[in-house]
């Protein structure tokens, strides 16, 4: 299938050499500073691209993300080599949606600024074929959110029920309240809070989960999306 680029990418691409937006730029303290401001996956940062300059990178890392999300493969890729190097402090400088979000998880550290924003919600797709073919792509759905919901309940506590009702209501999170869920650790500028989050509960226990109000109005269009697995023949997006 053929690649088409935007405007944006074709200008990142003539004046960087990638189309993505990141940047990773060292400072004299020996802390590396690392951006993504840009989708995740095959529109934006690539796992491939973004693990390879990672790998180049010694010391700690403060993460900035300003992204809407993207695909979900890449995404998950980006979040576990973070989380198994270790040393990440992660920013969210103004939005870190969808499996954005996700990545955000990997800090040590989770420092909302005072503005910024999170988003969650569950995996989509578009898909076009039989019954069967939709019904697979349904589980497939179910699996990749469950996932998803597996990483909120490491680091926020709760169980997975609670994290896949915060997702299926498209939950918007301000910075304080990110915290409150257990999201982030702090708000940029304020004293850091601990403790919010709910230690491991036996299987079958319902732990209540802290969220924005349920009833926030939806995005104007699904920002993180699985590739058509009919058409297109890719995994979860």
């Amino acid at each position: 299938m053929a690649r088409i680029w935007t405007p944006g990418q074709v200008a990142n691409l003539q004046r960087t050499g990638r189309a993505s937006w990141y940047r990773v730029e060292a400072s004299a303290s020996g802390v590396t500073e690392v951006s993504i401001y840009d989708a995740i996956g095959e529109w934006g940062v690539t796992a491939r691209d973004f693990l390879n300059e990672l790998g180049e990178i010694k010391g700690a890392i403060e993460l900035h993300l300003n992204s809407e999300g993207g695909e979900v493969f890449d995404g998950m890729a980006i979040y576990d080599a973070l989380k198994r190097r270790g040393g990440i402090t992660v920013h969210v400088d103004s939005l870190a949606a969808s499996i954005a979000s996700v990545i955000a998880q990997a800090g040590e550290r989770r420092i909302m600024a005072p503005q910024a924003t999170m988003m969650i919600h569950e995996a989509s797709s578009g898909a076009a074929g039989n019954a069967s073919d939709l019904r697979t792509l349904a589980d497939l759905l179910d699996k990749t959110s469950d996932n998803i919901a597996s990483v909120y309940t490491e680091r926020a506590g709760g169980d997975l029920a609670g994290w896949r009702a915060s997702m299926q209501a498209t939950t918007w999170y301000s910075a304080a309240e990110a915290v409150k869920a257990g999201l982030a650790d702090e708000v940029r500028g304020t004293a850091p809070i601990t403790g919010l989050a709910e230690p491991a509960k036996p299987a079958g226990a319902t732990v209540p989960v802290n969220r924005a109000d349920a009833a926030a109005p939806a995005p104007a269009a699904t920002l993180t999306t699985i590739a058509d697995l009919i058409r297109a023949q890719k995994g979860p997006r």
